[in-house]
């Protein structure tokens, strides 16, 4: 099955950064969203927020990227937000008993 790619755009302000993700989270497309967030943590935001509203599509490597990232921000002392995420990424969270592992609003 063939997806479309993944656009990142990433907005930046003193205490948060928002990552918005739109097309497909996969193992051609989580390379740029990690070098987006990773590139914030640089010089990390007290909150990371990713806004999932545009995203039609997340396959496993997605998932681990998701996770990693929202340790990776840990250990910089912020936080890693996943925002507008829609129901069938959240029952895949669900299912995997990821939820736990990423924060979600």
């Amino acid at each position: 099955m063939e997806h479309e790619g993944l656009a990142v755009s990433v907005s930046r302000a003193p205490t948060e950064a928002v990552v918005r993700l739109q097309g497909a989270i996969d193992m051609s497309s989580v390379a740029e969203m990690s070098s987006a967030v990773e590139h914030l943590l640089v010089d990390a935001p007290p909150r990371v927020v990713l806004d999932l509203a545009g995203v039609t599509f997340c396959d496993s490597q997605g998932l681990g990227t998701l996770v990693s990232l929202s340790q990776k921000a840990r250990m910089v002392q912020s936080v890693l937000v996943l925002t507008n995420v829609g129901d069938f990424l959240q029952r895949v969270l669900d299912v995997t008993g990821l939820q736990p592992a990423l924060h979600i609003v």
